[in-house]
């Protein structure tokens, strides 16, 4: 049993409690959040007397284990650039849980990331929702698959087109995807008629993607590629999510028609290509204005992971209010990820995944005191190696 006392808690649903308590059980989850919760002798205690207790952060877009940080080729596991087509592929098959980068993450307060390939390709494989602590990858799973990554515009462009292959432009990039679901489709048939038939990985996983089990998770920058995107759901019905969703501002009526949220970012980067000319903390506002569903990202190694919290906070310079900030690098983007019910908000019944911060996350002198995990410790600022974290 652990109890963190004395803290200013955001709950992230039931608004701040100052002076309040925190009880998680023995099993990792929180039992009771509140000034009057009742301390069990047996109980450790944590005091964050003069320290805010936040939700552990959650990355909603990263490609942290898949891309090692500091490994270059040798760590890069996240694009399979042989077909353009590869929903069968999963990102937890190529993932490492010895990637350095889930050190930087858990000393940032970011407790849990959706893992995904790149962009690579027009169907890039099955990304998993993870926690970024464990004894194995097993234990680090929230939901594997917690949806389909596929990516319009430059990307699968540049991969096929520089060598002359099919897709090479924004039209051969909309059909593979249709040809896909299609074949899927096809394939669902000819299973019905004849069980015995040949198994095929690529037309199962979308087959979870037309049935409505995972979302299909579309990389989209221009306005015009998410509007392309939006299209060919709607034909085949498809639960969608935005990634990036640099000129989402300009198509908001769309996505409020079609209920369509977006993981938003990176911001802090340079204009790397003409895709993001119009990249910037302004759209986070303008996303919040209109009511569009959104959770801010890094896309690690794009932006190194621990930076989550300095994207909100610049989010909330450029007009962002805060609380509608702190949601999106935590219930928002648990919400997008699948796993809402279990973790991003501080309320009974979810994991025991909390940070405690010196000061409130979005003054640049704050520091993560604690971060702990299912009521685990797996980093103290204070521990004398300062490495106290990492699977």
């Amino acid at each position: 049993m652990l109890a963190i006392i004395g803290g200013r808690i955001e709950t992230i649903t039931h608004g701040s409690i100052d002076s309040g308590t925190v009880l998680i059980d023995d099993e990792g989850q929180i039992i009771g959040v509140g000034r009057d919760v009742i301390i069990p002798q047996d109980a450790v205690v944590i005091d964050a007397h003069g320290e805010y207790v936040l939700p552990g952060f959650v990355d909603s877009h990263t490609h942290l284990g898949v891309f090692n940080d500091g490994e270059g080729p040798q760590g890069a596991d996240g694009n399979e650039l042989t077909n353009p087509v590869s929903p069968g592929i999963r990102a937890v098959d190529g993932f490492n849980p010895a990637d350095v980068a889930l050190i930087d993450a858990i000393q940032g307060g970011i407790t849990a990331a959706w893992v995904t390939p790149g962009s690579g390709n027009v169907i890039g494989g099955q990304g998993a929702t993870l926690r970024l602590y464990g004894k194995n990858l097993e234990d680090m799973i929230l939901k594997a698959p917690s949806g389909m990554k596929s990516a319009m515009g430059e990307n699968p462009k540049r991969v096929y087109g520089t060598d002359k292959k099919f897709p090479m432009t924004r039209m051969g990039v909309a059909k593979a995807l249709r040809q896909a679901f299609i074949a899927a489709m096809n394939y669902r048939r000819q299973r019905e008629k004849d069980p015995e038939s040949a198994y095929d990985l690529d037309h199962e996983a979308l087959l979870m993607v037309l049935d409505g089990d995972i979302p299909l998770r579309t990389h989209a920058h221009r306005a015009d590629d998410i509007l392309t995107a939006l299209r060919i759901g709607r034909e085949f019905q498809v639960r969608q999510i935005i990634e990036h969703g640099t000129e989402s501002f300009k198509v908001v009526d769309e996505l409020l028609k079609y209920n369509i949220p977006v993981s938003l970012g990176p911001g802090l980067v340079s204009r790397v290509k003409p895709e993001v000319r119009e990249r910037g903390f302004h759209t986070p506002a303008i996303l919040a204005r209109y009511g569009v569903k959104f959770s801010l990202i890094t896309d690690h190694p794009v932006v190194p992971v621990q930076y989550l919290v300095v994207s909100a906070a610049l989010a909330v310079r450029e007009g962002l209010d805060e609380s509608e900030a702190l949601r999106a690098i935590t219930l928002n983007a648990a919400e997008i990820c699948g796993v809402g019910e279990r973790i991003g908000s501080i309320e009974p019944g979810k994991d025991g995944d909390i940070v405690i911060w010196t000061s409130h996350p979005f003054d640049w002198r704050s520091h993560v005191d604690k971060t702990i995990i299912r009521g685990q410790v797996v980093f103290d600022r204070n521990w004398d190696s300062g490495k106290g974290a990492g699977a």
